[in-house]
Formats: structure tokens, sequence, C-alpha cells
């Protein structure tokens, strides 16, 4: 079972990606923005292989408007031995990497122009992914589209123009059920008239449910049989509802017991597992470390290196607690641990919280700061922006400057480690 997350990073340096607009999209922008995006995503595998994290989805805003004719470059020739770099590092390091269009690729649309760009931008995603790395395992998901007053016109109408693709696009699709047209046995339907692989998506199935209600474990082993060896494993997503906003958004972080319970019903089963949450690689981290099968309390202690000073901030309470539940080294209380993070991430950062915390991450610097960084540091901490200390990226820069690893990867810093 591979777990991952989508499109970018929370709280690690350089990973954040560029864009550019329309009006600013000459040779040479497109050129540097592209050479930026790449090292990012490098710079995620990087992190990614560093935490054992081997199912990740690529960004369809790696190449600015690649489906697009504004875009002339040939991006895949300029670029191929970066590319290939990339592949090669994902690859041998067990990582299956995916794409998503966005909810305009729509192949079904009784307007041929739509589906005209539709195929445009699956043709980009495929010519990305090829780039990378050609492994059939390396899928890109579509949902089937809209119903447009008659959904069984509109799904015949996705099965004529999936037929029509080129075959290197169709050994890379794979169809979703979505959260409010086409549920889990539509897909099936057309998975079975295509071909295609489906992936399951958890929440969508709870929102948009099949006519039968039939168990989800039942729709994950149907779903299985859709992907052929050349597929690779069966992949699913899975994310848990936002009790504050509308139906079908995600969480802010996935809660511990509730994946637990989902992968214990699982029962032998093994698919690659997709999260879809606000919080993305720090989730990724949480679940693998309740599944992996060699726990130790230096798991906790590597993570909480990285929140101890987001925590301070927050939650004084939470932050002794913490403390105190990881001094016992032969046990691991991964739910307790992460329940008090939780617990402390909702929290507002409080004035007092915030100068304590700020001072807490000086320390590692009043002994190398210079005179005009001790002054600038003083000044700058009694500026206040709604409770808020105003210096949090003068001290991200002292981390840099005086490069200290313990800051640098601390999530303390995901505001401001990867402003352009």
């Amino acid at each position: 079972m591979k777990i991952g997350y989508a499109c970018q990073t929370i709280g690690i340096p350089e990973t954040g990606f560029k864009s550019c607009t329309m009006k600013n999209a000459s040779v040479e922008t497109l050129t540097s923005v592209i050479s930026y995006n790449l090292d990012a995503l490098d710079h995620i595998i990087d992190y990614n292989i560093a935490n054992q994290i081997q199912l990740f989805r690529i960004t369809s805003d790696l190449i600015p408007f690649g489906s697009s004719p504004i875009n002339q470059l040939k991006w895949w020739e300029i670029f191929r031995e970066r590319l290939a770099c990339i592949g090669t590092k994902t690859r041998e390091n067990g990582i299956r990497i995916s794409m998503h269009p966005g909810q305009y690729t729509v192949l079904n649309s009784p307007d041929e122009l739509v589906v005209e760009r539709a195929v445009k931008d699956l043709e980009y995603h495929t010519r990305l992914l090829e780039a990378i790395d050609p492994c059939q395992g390396n899928k890109i998901i579509l949902h089937i589209g809209g119903a447009y007053g008659d959904k069984k016109m509109a799904m015949h109408r996705f099965v004529n123009y999936y037929q029509n693709l080129d075959p290197t696009i169709r050994k890379h699709l794979v169809i979703e059920n979505d959260d409010k047209i086409y549920n889990i046995e539509e897909v099936m339907k057309i998975s079975r008239l295509t071909g295609a692989p489906v992936v399951f998506d958890v929440l969508h199935h709870k929102i948009n449910p099949d006519g039968d209600d039939t168990d989800i474990y039942e729709w994950i082993a149907k779903s299985k049989d859709t992907w052929k060896l050349e597929d690779g494993n069966q992949k699913i997503h899975y994310s848990q509802q936002n009790p504050l906003k509308k139906p079908g958004s995600h969480s802010q972080t996935i809660s511990l017991e509730t994946f637990h319970d989902f992968i214990k019903g699982l029962d032998g089963m093994d698919p690659d597992i997709m999260l879809e949450v606000k919080d993305k690689n720090l989730s990724s981290v949480k679940c693998l470390n309740l599944t992996k099968k060699n726990r130790s309390i230096l798991n906790l202690e590597q993570e909480w290196s990285k929140y101890k000073y987001l925590i301070l901030e927050k939650s004084h309470v939470d932050y002794n607690k913490i403390r105190k539940l990881l001094k016992d080294k032969k046990e691991y209380p991964i739910f307790e641990f992460y329940n008090l993070i939780d617990h402390a991430m909702l929290m507002e950062i409080s004035q007092g919280g915030s100068i304590n915390a700020a001072d807490h991450v000086w320390g590692y610097f009043k002994n190398c700061a210079n005179e005009k960084e001790k002054k600038r540091y003083e000044t700058l901490r009694k500026k206040y922006r709604t409770g808020t200390l105003a210096h949090k990226k003068f001290l991200w820069q002292m981390a840099m400057k005086y490069q200290e690893p313990y800051l640098i990867q601390s999530y303390y810093f995901e505001s401001v480690c990867n402003e352009h």
C-alpha cells in the first residue's frame, strides 16, 4: 500500500510553483517559469523519498498554458534531460506519479469545441507523463463530465470520444466517480465499455452513492477488477468531509482514528491510497506513521521536531502535553500524539504564544547574530498584526543565512518558506 498526496507540499522549502499571466507569457518568461517549476518538483520528489512517500500527483500547472496555443515552446524537448532525470528518480525509488486535469477538461460535452480542448489537455498531460516516465502505471484521472439533460446520451458520447483517443492517452487514462453526477455504478458501466480502470473515490461515493447502496469495500473490490497487470496496483482516493463546509469539501487534515477504521475494513485488499486533504504531505506522513510495520518512538520524535514551534505558538498546554507524552520511549502513542497536534492546529495564535515561540526560535541566533540583526529582531518583536508577530519572515531569513537545519525543516515557517 502506497500513501500519497496531491500537487503541493506544506512547510517544505523550495517546493512552491510559479505561474505567469497570459500577457506575460513570452518565450523567456515561460522558459524561466518551467525551469523554476521543474526545480520545485525535483525538491518535492527528494522530500517524498526522504519521507518514504511513494505516491504523488503532479500539478497540471507545472507547465504554464501547457495545452494552450499561447505556449509555443517545445518544452518536452528543451527540458528532455531534466524531465527524464525526475523520471529516473521516481522509478528508482518506487514513486508512482499521476495527474488530474481540472473541471474544464470535459470529454463528453455536446459542444465539439469543448471536447477538442479536452483532448488537447489530455495530450498535454500525456506528453508530460511520457516525458517523465512512460510507465503505464502512472495515470491521468478523469471525471466523466456533465449529464447535459440526457445522462444516457452523455455516457454514450464519453465512450465514443474515449475510443477515438490516441492509444498513448488511453494507456494512462483512468476514470473516477464524482460527488454530483456520475456514481460508481455508472462509472463501472463506462469502464466495461471502454476498458478504462476505475479510481474509486470514497468521499464522492458517500455523497453520491449507487442506487443499491452497495458497501464501499465491495465497490473497492469491484473497482480492483478493472485494473490490468500493466496498469499497476489499484489506486483509490480517500478524503474526509470538512464538517464546516458544503458536502464534498475536503477536511483540513486526516483524522487518524477514522482512517485507521477505514484501512482495517480493507481486509487484505492493498490499494494505493491518494489522500485528498488540505494539509497535503502532513497527513501523508501521519498516515504512513500509522501503517509502518516498524513502529518506533523516533518516528514521532522526528515529527515533533518539525511541529514543536508551530504548536508552541498556538497552544502552550498542548505543547507541554506532547513533550510529556514522548518521554516514554517504549510506547508508540500515535493517536494521542496526533490528536494533540490536531487540537492545537485548530487554535488561533495568541499574542503571548507568538512571542514565546519567536523567542525560542531566536535563541538559535542570539549568539551568532550581529548587532544589526539583534536590533532588527527587537524592533520587529514590538510590532504585531492581529496578534501575530510581524517578524517570522525575518526569522526565516536568519535560519537560511545561518543554515539551521532544525529550523529550516520546521513547520513554524510554513507561511513564509516558499515566498518568491
